[in-house]
């Protein structure tokens, strides 16, 4: 998670708006969605239709998100199936970029 916060800081750096970028993780929640669901399901899902800024979502939930430029998909759980069903939903939301972040030794395994 904390390579995937990186390089989200990184792409924001070289001039890429916030809402180019969707944040998919294959485990726990990236703990701005967790704070964002604590406020309910209806105001964290209009955070992604507003796209304003960077959304978080789990990749089992990648069914509702809408398309964005870059694509970051944090393998950081859930079993070697799920995240290897991540990969190709995570690519198809990608406009321009699939950024996949992991233990590379997991992420060879499941390519």
């Amino acid at each position: 998670m904390e390579i995937a916060d990186e390089t989200v800081d990184k792409l924001l750096d070289e001039g890429r708006a916030p809402g180019e970028i969707l944040l998919l993780t294959t485990g726990e929640q990236h703990p701005w969605a967790q704070h964002e669901l604590s406020f309910g399901e209806d105001a964290y899902w209009r955070q992604l239709s507003e796209g304003e800024d960077v959304f978080c979502a789990h990749a089992s939930a990648v069914a509702r998100t809408s398309p964005r430029t870059i694509v970051l998909l944090a393998v950081n759980g859930g079993t070697d199936p799920e995240a290897a069903a991540a990969l190709p939903a995570a690519l198809e939301k990608a406009g321009e970029q699939l950024i996949v972040c992991g233990d590379p030794q997991r992420l060879r395994a499941l390519l």
